[in-house]
């Protein structure tokens, strides 16, 4: 094992293969694990574990195990490390947006359908007191509303007007 990492429940690794005569060859493996605390028969932990080639679903390899990969011709394999790349780029996007405060507005690019038939795209963020995801408000209605994986869209922040007063009337 060359690199390797977890991410969330799935263990990541690039392995060489070792052979005398043959050129240096490293490939992904992926391992699905599930652990059971209550499990009857005394199972505990489970894994199911394979390489690239079979072009795993699990697709949040690390950078640094990624790069430690030789040249491989397999589709399956070219096709994983893709979107392991495509998602450690769009993570590394997300992260770079914005954090909406509290106070400020924030406008998606593609407006949402509620409930009651109307598209929206423009909310006043409001400070979540159960947690750290922000809720949102709807100016029009002053309904407050979650926008799960809110990150993943596309969005800007319109910062609230700053008024300045004028100093002779305070």
């Amino acid at each position: 094992m060359l690199a390797s990492a977890m991410v969330g429940s799935t263990y990541y690794a690039a392995c060489e293969r070792l052979a005398d005569d043959a050129e240096r060859i490293v490939f992904g493996i992926v391992c699905l694990t599930k652990t059971s605390t209550g499990a009857r028969d005394g199972c505990t932990f489970g894994y199911k574990d394979m390489d690239e080639t079979v072009g795993p679903n699990e697709s949040d390899c690390p950078a640094a195990t990624l790069d430690e990969l030789t040249a491989t011709d397999s589709e399956y394999a070219l096709a994983w490390r893709a979107r392991c790349r495509a998602n450690l780029l769009a993570k590394k996007l997300d992260r770079a947006k914005p954090t909406p405060k509290p106070g400020q507005t924030i406008i998606f690019d593609e407006p949402m359908r509620f409930s009651d038939g109307s598209d929206r795209n423009r909310f006043e963020v409001v400070a979540n007191p159960k947690g750290k995801t922000p809720l949102f408000r709807d100016p029009e209605s002053r309904a407050i509303c979650r926008i799960p994986a809110f990150r993943k869209r596309a969005y800007r922040i319109v910062h609230a007007a700053i008024v300045v007063r004028d100093a002779t009337r305070g």
